[in-house]
């Protein structure tokens, strides 16, 4: 499995509340959700992303409230990874569970910037800044891990494998 997309490029402590308003949790329907992904840290960002792309952040990336719908609103948005340096465990469990690829590799973290093509094998871990020419070791997905992934989403991995 590989993704490639341009880099949005986000800070610490990038909290669900502006991942996706409280505002829009009267819907848990994914395109309803990605119209409204990041508007209170990047008014921009759903007139920019495109399907494909690749969220990079600091630390803590996902804290707050354990809602779902944070990685549900990103992945509908078209994002097809994030990347940070770390995530709140919530979140990585969250994303995990809808399908949403995501990677803990702080020197990627730090090195990459907004607007850089970056490529991932999620095979073997491999970030590649395409832009710059650097690479990163990512943590690699376990086999289970990238089969729920491949699947779109934990009850999608086990409705396929009753």
């Amino acid at each position: 499995m590989q993704a490639k997309g341009t880099v949005f490029k986000y800070g610490d402590n990038v909290d669900t509340d502006v991942i996706i308003p409280a505002r829009y949790l009267n819907t848990s329907v994914p395109a309803e959700l990605a119209e409204h992904c990041m508007e209170d840290i990047d008014k921009s960002f759903t007139s920019k992303v495109h399907k494909g792309d690749i969220i990079v952040a600091n630390k803590n990336f996902g804290c707050g409230s354990s809602r779902e719908h944070a990685p549900i609103a990103i992945k509908a948005s078209g994002i097809s990874c994030v990347i940070a340096e770390t995530f709140a465990r919530i979140f990585y469990r969250n994303s995990i569970n809808i399908g949403l690829p995501i990677i803990e590799c702080p020197e990627a973290a730090k090195a990459i910037g907004a607007g850089d093509e970056v490529s991932i094998d999620f095979d073997s871990g491999l970030i590649t800044d395409v832009t710059t020419g650097q690479k990163f070791k990512g943590q690699a997905f376990p086999p289970f891990m990238q089969k729920i992934i491949k699947a779109e989403g934990l009850i999608n991995y086990i409705n396929e494998n009753k």
